[in-house]
């Protein structure tokens, strides 16, 4: 498969998780009466990975994330050579996804990007308060689990055909854990697409959410082979 085309799906699967997930946050979370909550928001999350995971695993492997990309390189996975196009798709369809995530946000009264905008922050900007050090242990083990999840379910040896659903519903419980303490990222594009548009704080601090994950996801590559042996080259 052509690399375009496999970026192509990266950018249309990293659209459909930060408009879904980072949607429900902004849009249903708190919606009057009839919120969805934290638990609704990280199955959000998980769905929407788990759905394109059926959809373009088979095309691009859907990573829709450059930490787990990062991981794939670390872990062998995936070809170096191919990762600046992988995240640059990751991160524009993050962005893209925003912007119609705006626009739609926008089209009530009293919309305010006040709100965060579903943007991950420490300190003050953590939604419970967590500080800076707590923000960076929470998103580097919570991402490193998310990479051993998706390096063991996509492994030759594991059983086929099973591995959306293990990752799908990994993601789901990263969020349970996670969204109290930065509102979950581990993944740098989904950060990044909101933070543009919320902007100060949220662009501030949206270093920790590239730095965290991707540290993670390396300690992941690199550990996995140590424990489950030589990996498969597999995409």
């Amino acid at each position: 498969m052509p690399l375009s085309k496999r970026a192509a799906a990266e950018f249309i699967g990293t659209f459909w998780l930060v408009f879904g997930g980072c949607g429900s946050a902004v849009l249903a979370a708190a919606f009057p009466n009839l919120g969805i909550g934290f638990a609704g928001v990280a199955l959000a999350f998980g769905l929407t990975l788990l759905t394109m995971a059926f959809a373009i695993g088979h095309i691009s492997g859907c990573h829709i994330n450059p930490a787990v990309s990062v991981g794939l390189v670390v872990g062998k996975r995936f070809p170096a050579a191919e990762l600046p196009a992988y995240v640059i798709a990751q991160v524009l369809g993050a962005i893209a996804a925003s912007a119609v995530l705006y626009v739609i946000a926008s089209g009530k009264a009293g919309f305010d990007l006040a709100g965060g905008f579903a943007s991950n922050g420490y300190g003050a900007h953590s939604p419970g308060g967590y500080s800076l050090v707590a923000c960076l242990v929470a998103e580097i083990v919570l991402t490193f689990f998310f990479l051993i999840i998706i390096l063991g379910a996509t492994d030759r040896r594991a059983p086929q055909g099973f591995a959306p659903i293990a990752i799908g519903l990994g993601l789901t419980l990263i969020h349970l854990v996670g969204i109290p303490v930065t509102n979950t990222s581990v993944n740098p594009a989904r950060s990044t697409g909101p933070a543009l548009f919320a902007g100060g704080w949220a662009l501030e601090q949206l270093w920790l959410f590239w730095v965290a994950p991707i540290v993670g996801a390396a300690l992941a590559g690199i550990i996995y082979p140590l424990f489950a042996g030589e990996p498969e080259t597999r995409r």
